[in-house]
């Protein structure tokens, strides 16, 4: 219950996550692709034909319970410091703007190649959350808010995932690791200009003489 408490969004993707696997297996088998289009894995033909909305839900599906663990173990380990460090809002826009940017250029390059796929997984949202480290590791005053232990365990796994299936979808996780550094240094840059704002706001009314607010 505490662990909720300290990382509620990241529980609730994970429990997003396991439940749509199991109504897939209940359906036919999450490794079916009959079922995965079903539930709304990415197609190319689908996005086409207007279906935009499979960016988005292909990011809640998984094809087996090993690729459902590696993805859920590393959220598990990822997710609850960013969520405390960026806030639930913010933490949220990473995951879910990693994992569209990372589809949309799976789409992007299946277009140029001609040669389509069925895709899904969270993998694109969770290369983000790699970005949105790399965004607090250039600020020193803000790495103490890393884990090391997270970031180790996360790599292994997708390397091991990555060398024992071939069908890694290299394109969403280059694209969710740039998409989610790009949005995490635009909150951090912020965030940081809007409390050296206030901190020379406070700096002037202290030198004035002035009652604060």
């Amino acid at each position: 219950m505490d662990r909720f408490r300290v990382a509620p969004v990241t529980w609730c993707l994970t429990g997003i996550n396991v439940l749509l696997f199991v109504l897939e297996t209940v359906a036919g088998g999450s490794t079916s692709t009959r079922v995965a289009l079903l539930f709304g894995a990415q197609a190319t033909p689908y996005l086409l034909a207007g279906q935009v909305w499979r960016l988005v839900t292909a990011m809640f599906l998984h094809f087996g319970v090993l690729h459902l663990g590696c993805n859920m173990i590393s959220l598990y380990h990822l997710g609850p410091p960013l969520e405390r460090v960026y806030g639930k809002g913010r933490y949220l826009a990473v995951y879910f703007g990693a994992g569209i940017i990372g589809n949309l250029t799976t789409w992007l390059l299946e277009m140029r190649s001609g040669e389509y796929a069925v895709s899904a997984g969270a993998s694109g949202a969770i290369f983000g959350l790699f970005g949105a480290y790399l965004a607090l590791a250039l600020i020193p005053d803000m790495r103490r808010f890393l884990s090391l232990r997270g970031i180790v365990i996360t790599l292994v796994l997708n390397i091991a995932y990555g060398l024992t299936y071939s069908g890694v979808n290299m394109a969403a996780h280059a694209g969710g690791l740039s998409g989610g550094f790009v949005i995490a240094s635009v909150m951090v840059l912020v965030w940081r200009c809007h409390n050296r704002a206030v901190r020379e706001n406070n700096r002037l009314q202290d030198t004035s003489g002035y009652p604060r607010e």
